[in-house]
């Protein structure tokens, strides 16, 4: 049976704003264009970023000497505090402050980060796609480049496991850091899984719902956060004020360390242990959750 044309003409006005809303969600890929960062405006709007993430986090970050200070750099951290991830931007703002704003620092971000509304913001601080090409291009250009792992595994993992690093067996830092042959600088943080109460990753269902392969959405995490109480998905929230604790481990020359055919598991493994030994230490150190 043929439906009419102007009931075919109905449904379809029926169902367009759902399908635009949809197509509004749905990520898109923005190349890394490492021009998009600038410097003059870090500079401007720095100190007061410091001064909120200050009152709000009370940040206490280690070891920015650690730091290589010219030449490219590959620094590689485990992933905190769900899309909020204040590591991000705590880190990003010691190492301007540190090394100054000329310094080229560039971080890898899911792409679902620079379609937020705070995209435009994020990309003028030098964060682009997590995309192999684009840190190609940051080292390239001899920058510090920041990389998480972990990704969005790692930023959604419960909170009872906040002293653990969990970056999912992935290797391709590895790969990158001997492809390009630089230091490898790990960087570990403790207290974002405080600033919500993660209960789940929701792995299974972001594969049953197909977002694992249109949104490149791993994960379809279940918290408690504010404002808004239960929430489902990688949804934006205010983070709690919970301390925030960095610490930047030595550089590792991986081929002078582990060899010119290097194994890739034994790496992961050294690199990932001792991350973990240095957050069991930092949980030690550690009187109360989101107290510090």
């Amino acid at each position: 049976m043929a439906f009419p044309s102007s009931a075919l003409a109905l449904v379809g006005a029926a169902t367009s704003p759902a399908r635009r809303a949809a197509d509004a969600l749905r990520p898109r890929f923005r190349p890394g264009d490492l021009d998009d960062r600038d410097p003059d405006f870090m500079r401007e709007i720095m100190p007061g970023l410091w001064l909120g993430v200050t009152a709000w986090f009370r940040p206490k970050i280690r070891g920015l000497q650690n730091i290589p200070k010219e030449g490219p750099v590959l620094v590689v951290g485990n992933h905190t505090g769900g899309i909020a991830s204040p590591e991000v931007l705590i880190s990003q703002l010691a190492f301007s402050t540190y090394f100054g704003v000329e310094r080229l620092h560039y971080q890898l971000a899911h792409r679902m980060v620079l379609n937020s509304p705070v995209g435009w913001i994020v990309r003028r601080f030098g964060t682009v796609e997590a995309d192999p090409g684009n840190a190609v291009k940051a080292l390239d250009a001899g920058a510090i480049v920041t990389v998480f792992p972990g990704g969005d595994h790692e930023v959604f993992r419960p909170s009872w496991q906040s002293a653990k690093i969990d970056m999912d067996g992935r290797k391709g830092f590895i790969r990158l850091a001997l492809a390009k042959n630089v230091p490898l600088v790990p960087m570990v943080t403790l207290g974002g899984q405080e600033t919500a109460l993660f209960l789940t990753q929701g792995e299974g269902l972001a594969r049953l719902l197909g977002v694992d392969k249109s949104m490149r959405l791993k994960v379809l995490p279940v918290m408690l956060a504010l404002p808004f109480g239960l929430h489902l998905g990688p949804l934006p929230h205010l983070p709690a004020p919970a301390k925030i604790h960095i610490e930047v481990l030595e550089p590792i020359d991986l081929r002078a360390e582990f060899g010119e055919d290097p194994d890739l598991d034994e790496i992961y493994e050294h690199i990932t242990g001792l991350m973990q030994e240095t957050l069991t230490r930092m949980s030690g150190e550690r009187r109360l959750p989101v107290i510090g």
